[in-house]
């Protein structure tokens, strides 16, 4: 039976499955996996430059990753990252629902997420160029944009493999276990 998204019996084994994925899989991690989503949840926990930077800034941040059928993601994937003064909270693949209703929800092509990760395309001029879509308040974000840019840095860090670099025998694998854990996770 798959867990409901919100309740403490969903919580405990997604970050059960972070826990067991980040300490068994060796990098580099593929982007938007739990162990890279625990790697960055990790990082962000223990980053002295961005408690500083978002010391006043709260509100969920939401990285929504259009389908990429192509490349195994059959559906669009959320990321909500929960922040709160500084501290990340946590970071969580969610449902639809629960990623559109984030206070910050960031929409781009997978192409731009790409672009973003290896540092090529600054978010905040994605924002403005139209090559990502903000459903929040644009002024705040300005308001914190060292945060903002902290939190590209830190995901930027991590060591990545990304989606366009699978064989097709392991956008197969992906596809399939993905939908797996959708399945068991509600997202």
């Amino acid at each position: 039976m798959p867990y409901a998204y919100g309740t403490k019996e969903w919580e405990d084994a997604i970050a059960g499955l972070m826990s067991t994925s980040l300490a068994t899989e060796k990098e580099p991690y593929l982007m938007g996996t739990p162990a890279w989503i625990a790697k960055y949840e990790q990082l962000l926990k223990n980053d002295e430059l961005y408690k500083q930077v978002a010391a006043t800034w709260e509100g969920t941040v939401v990285l929504h990753i259009s389908a990429a059928p192509d490349l195994g993601l059959d559906e669009d994937l959320y990321i909500m990252m929960d922040l709160w003064h500084g501290e990340c909270r946590s970071i969580r693949v969610v449902p639809k629902e629960a990623g559109e209703a984030g206070n910050y929800v960031i929409r781009g092509e997978y192409a731009r997420w790409r672009q973003i990760l290896l540092k090529e395309l600054d978010p905040v001029k994605g924002l403005m160029q139209g090559k990502l879509k903000l459903k929040g308040e644009l002024p705040t974000i300005v308001r914190y944009i060292k945060a903002a840019v902290r939190l590209v840095d830190v995901s930027a860090s991590i060591n990545t493999k990304l989606l366009d670099s699978l064989t097709p025998a392991e956008v197969a694998d992906f596809r399939s276990w993905l939908s797996g854990l959708r399945a068991e996770y509600g997202f």
